[in-house]
């Protein structure tokens, strides 16, 4: 499994400010969506969006500009530190890192395009998986209620 996927959302948002991704980044940033980030997690996004060109070959982002966003985004994030280890068996382990801060963090979805996370093995632990369209839809219900 390509880690890309599993950051999908926040790669897609650092690569183009257009889109639900990047819509749902500045909502993060600004605390309007609540997410919940564990130390794994956190290390994972990191790893993944500072790798040498993967934000594409004209990206203006230097390593300290994703500091700074890492940064932003971590000090709005509800912080789990797992304590119990769930492991739902999905089809790629390295998913389990995300299950287990859902959980811990009380979040009810992940949001993900990743197929991996349509596992039935979710529902039983009262998750389920959206995208970062749907997302954006709540955003707006919410902003024009």
């Amino acid at each position: 499994m390509d880690d890309r996927r599993r950051c999908h959302v926040i790669l897609s948002a650092l690569r183009s400010s257009r889109g639900a991704s990047h819509i749902v980044l500045r909502a993060m940033l600004e605390g309007r969506v609540p997410f919940a980030v564990s130390p794994a997690v956190a290390l994972e996004y990191e790893s993944v969006v500072k790798r040498p060109g993967i934000l594409g070959q004209f990206s203006d982002l230097r390593s300290s500009d994703i500091d700074i966003i890492l940064d932003g985004l971590f000090k709005q994030a509800h912080l789990v530190s797992p304590r119990i280890r769930y492991r739902p068996f999905l089809d790629d382990p390295k998913d389990d890192l995300y299950v287990e801060c859902a959980l811990n963090g009380g979040a009810s979805r992940i949001v993900s395009n990743d197929r991996h996370f349509r596992h039935p093995a979710l529902s039983a632990f009262g998750l389920k998986t959206c995208s970062a369209g749907a997302i954006v839809e709540e955003i707006l219900r919410r902003q024009y209620q």
